[in-house]
Order: structure tokens, then sequence, then C-alpha cells
């Protein structure tokens, strides 16, 4: 699966992360409000912050999102854990954008233009949320996201958090809200 590519929606832009996108990133990610949520609420911290951006460009397939009509980075996203087997299936996940691109048409195209490109290569996509992250649980019920009965914990900010997971597959993607 290419998990660098470019891919263009209406409103976004999305190409592989860089280096060079630090400034701009970090900008966007510095606001605490896009954090308040998340299991990972200090991610807004420089030190941590870098860390989640070192991992991103360690691990490949990050995104950089860019709004089309300024042409300024809004975000990122990424896929991760591509498994050709059995079908396949690949997460997207570590998704933020700036405040100013919430409650709109922004977050569905950034998915929808991910979800297609990964479908072409596998079966399902998966996305792993923070229990208690009511933002985007809604957000992922909103694009046709799946709650499956997989749970999850994983140590963030200090302390064990608990995720659910849902996914979308070929099929209801097919059918979903996502489909233009």
């Amino acid at each position: 699966m290419d998990r660098q590519p470019v891919l263009e929606g209406d409103r976004l832009l999305l190409r592989p992360l860089v280096r060079e996108d630090w400034d701009a990133l970090f900008a966007v990610a510095s606001d605490p409000q896009i954090w308040a949520l998340h299991p990972a609420h200090d991610r807004w911290q420089e030190p941590v912050f870098r860390a989640f951006f070192d991992d991103a460009l360690a691990e490949g397939g990050a995104m950089a999102v860019i709004d089309r009509a300024s042409g300024v980075i809004v975000g990122s996203s990424r896929w991760q854990g591509h498994d050709p087997e059995n079908g396949g299936s690949v997460e997207i996940g570590w998704t933020f954008l700036a405040r100013s691109h919430w409650g709109g048409a922004h977050n569905p195209e950034l998915k929808r233009l991910m979800i297609r490109h990964a479908l072409r290569y596998v079966e399902r996509v998966i996305f792993r949320v923070g229990e208690t992250n009511w933002r985007s649980r809604r957000a992922m019920e909103k694009i046709g996201g799946r709650l499956t009965d997989a749970h999850e914990y994983w140590q963030m900010a200090g302390r064990e958090v608990a995720h659910v997971v849902y996914e979308i597959t070929r099929e209801s993607f097919a059918e979903g809200p996502l489909t233009p």
C-alpha cells in the first residue's frame, strides 16, 4: 500500500509530512483546546508534540493536511499498521485539525480521501479512538464508522487509557455517508 500519496479534494490537499513542516504543524497543534478531550491531553506542549511529530516521520504514512484555499497546513493524519493478510487492513489515526476546520466538511473530506485511497489496497480500515473522546467518537459515527467489540489499552499522558475500535469496510464505504 502506498502510504505517502498526494490526495486532493475540493477543500483539502494531503501530501506526505516532512521535517520542514514542523513549525507550521506545531503552530496548529499548540492549541490546548484541540487536545482537551483527547487521551493525550498534553500533546499541545512542545516536547510532547515533538515526540509525536518525530514518531510520525519515523513510522511513515504521515500526511500534512493543507487547506487548498489558503495553502496553509491545518492538521495531520496518518496510516499505520498495514496488514496485507486476509483481505488486509490499515489504521487511519493520529488525526487532528485546527479548530477553524472543525464541525464542517473538512474532517469528512479528509477521511473520505484517506479511506478511498486505502480501500484500493485493503478490505478494511480501522480507527482506534479513546473511549471517552466523545468528539472523535461522534465524528467516527458521522462518517459511517461501525463500532466493533474490540477494546485496547494504551499508555497515554502518563496513564492507561481505554480505546474502542471502529471500522469501515469496502462494502460499508460504498453504501455509507462518505460516498459523494
